[in-house]
């Protein structure tokens, strides 16, 4: 006998309505809509603090068909409030995986909702831009859902950086290594980290409201300035935190919400974007050396491409090359550069990786 799945129901704030079946953990979530196009490493994708307060669409027909793993993370739990698929998958393949996806989200406690046209679904936010979303399988009183919806704060202007921060401070790496970096943690990714661990670093990982004091402390030869989630614009603490690094004129490297603070270091304004980037083949190109790049990206807010080349003391060295949008800079007169897209490439290809080299011969020189 074949199982009827229980109804599930999203409403976005625009009104728009998507039916399909439930999956996952059973109740309600909430957050701002956005869409993956990567085909694979779902599993990366939902651990990526970047993503903490988003509903994920995730592009592929089929999620889930190489089950989960526990090595296939990138921090220490799911951050998406909840998931949209065309077909999420309770069989998978891989024979090293620990389970399958079904268990995983029951066990995150993530709402999910399938069975849904992710093509019109997508082609319907790329039209209207990014707004937030309700995800039920609880209850289909729209009514009900239009008011709990209502009461969603907006991306924009929200700080969320410091409610996924490591609470305490760690390290990893050799303690006797000559490279030793501060990073701060605004929502790091683990493989960040073992990019720079891997390259001789001795790094030790700072709560998002650390104080340049504390940072120098460890006596870092370099700082590197993370990736995260929420609006950099809301987070004058960083902003300021990060300023005074650059007095230092030590080696600095930002990569995604960490290029978007340098940019406001440098009185550089940010913006949400229409609909953002995430996904793991935007081409970017390397002005600086002519090579393009095919890059990871997740993210919702950009730096004002306007401003930056206005800057006197601001070098654009990356551009998108889909929409022309600003993916890294670095400074004229200091040792500090940064980048939108994220080369630590989990998942993705593996191209931007070198600018991790480019960090470690900074702090060599």
């Amino acid at each position: 006998m074949i199982q009827t799945k229980q109804p599930a129901i999203l409403l976005l704030a625009d009104g728009i309505v998507f039916k399909g079946q439930a999956f996952g953990y059973k109740g309600i979530a909430t957050g701002e809509i956005c869409f993956n196009t990567g085909m694979t490493g779902y599993q990366e994708v939902f651990t990526d603090p970047s993503y903490t307060g988003q509903i994920l669409i995730m592009n592929n027909v089929h999620i889930g068909n190489y089950g989960v793993k526990d090595t296939d993370v990138e921090s220490g739990s799911v951050k998406i409030r909840g998931l949209i698929g065309r077909n999420l998958e309770e069989q998978f393949s891989r024979i090293q995986a620990t389970g399958n996806l079904q268990e995983y989200l029951v066990e995150n406690k993530i709402v999910a909702i399938e069975g849904v046209d992710t093509r019109a679904l997508v082609a319907h936010i790329r039209t209207k831009g990014a707004m937030n979303c309700i995800i039920s399988t609880d209850t289909q009183d729209m009514e009900e859902l239009k008011k709990q919806l209502a009461n969603v704060p907006d991306m924009d202007g929200l700080e969320l950086a410091s409610t996924v921060s490591t609470e305490e401070e760690y390290e990893m790496g050799d303690v006797n290594a000559p490279l030793k970096v501060a990073v701060l943690d605004f929502g790091v990714k683990k493989h960040i980290l073992q990019c720079l661990v891997s390259r001789g670093a001795h790094i030790r990982v700072h709560p998002a409201k650390t104080t340049l004091s504390r940072l120098k402390e460890f006596n870092p030869s370099g700082y590197f300035i993370s990736n995260g989630p929420g609006d950099p614009a809301a987070m004058p603490y960083a902003v300021e935190t990060l300023k005074a690094i650059l007095q230092e004129n030590k080696p600095v490297f930002g990569i995604c919400l960490g290029h978007q603070l340098l940019a406001l270091a440098n009185d550089i304004p940010t913006f949400k974007m229409h609909h953002g980037h995430r996904g793991l083949n935007h081409p970017v190109k390397n002005i600086i050396t002519g090579q393009c790049e095919i890059t990871t990206q997740n993210h919702g807010f950009g730096v004002d491409p306007e401003a930056v080349r206005k800057h006197p003391n601001v070098e654009v060295t990356h551009l998108n090359l889909n929409d022309d949008s600003i993916e890294g800079i670095r400074l004229k007169d200091r040792p500090a550069f940064s980048v939108q897209y994220h080369p630590e490439s989990t998942p993705g290809p593996h191209d931007s990786r070198y600018l991790f080299d480019n960090f470690v011969g900074m702090m060599t020189a």
